[in-house]
């Protein structure tokens, strides 16, 4: 077995997978709770003049405020896609080359934790970055982890992985 292949201790591995993701949702929910603290209520904080600003937004719908007031929707949706993360993580190969892949998803999954943790507890999610110079809708770090995680999925697929590296998707047959 080369290095690329090693596999890891399965207990000692999924203790680290659930701490990463843990700290990645609490760095999120902690940066909420301060924009709670410093921008509810408060006019927006220019950190870059033109460029970026911090803004208090309760978010009661999806990306770009889209599906407002639907939170069985999202209760629904985002448990639903976790399982399907979760279950997804147990069918990838534990090895070097698959790393990234791990990675990447349990940043998304972060993510998705992160946001359903405001939908329940708040019945909102709490936005608060603003890129004033796009006019970009105002997001959070939660959206950050669930944006990029996607993003480095596509160029995963399509530039770090080679056909066979996914093979593990495939059907087995039965003999």
């Amino acid at each position: 077995m080369n290095s690329k292949q090693k596999k890891y201790s399965a207990p000692l591995l999924y203790a680290g997978m659930v701490l990463f993701v843990f700290v990645l949702v609490l760095a999120d929910q902690f940066t909420k709770h301060l924009a709670v603290l410093f921008l509810k209520n408060r006019p927006p904080v220019v950190l870059i003049p033109g460029i970026l600003e911090l803004q208090y937004l309760e978010n009661r719908g999806a990306a770009f405020s889209m599906l407002q007031n639907r939170q069985g929707f999202f209760y629904v949706l985002t448990t639903i896609f976790l399982v399907l993360i979760i279950l997804f993580m147990r069918k990838v190969p534990k090895t070097r080359r698959m790393r990234p892949l791990i990675l990447t998803l349990l940043v998304l999954a972060a993510g998705a934790c992160g946001n359903l943790i405001d939908r329940v507890v708040s019945k909102y999610v709490v936005d608060f970055i603003y890129f004033v110079v796009i006019d970009f809708p105002v997001f959070n770090v939660a959206d950050i982890y669930v944006t990029l995680s996607v993003i480095s999925l596509i160029i995963l697929i399509l530039f770090h992985y080679r056909d066979n590296d996914l093979d593990f998707l495939k059907k087995k047959k039965v003999a």
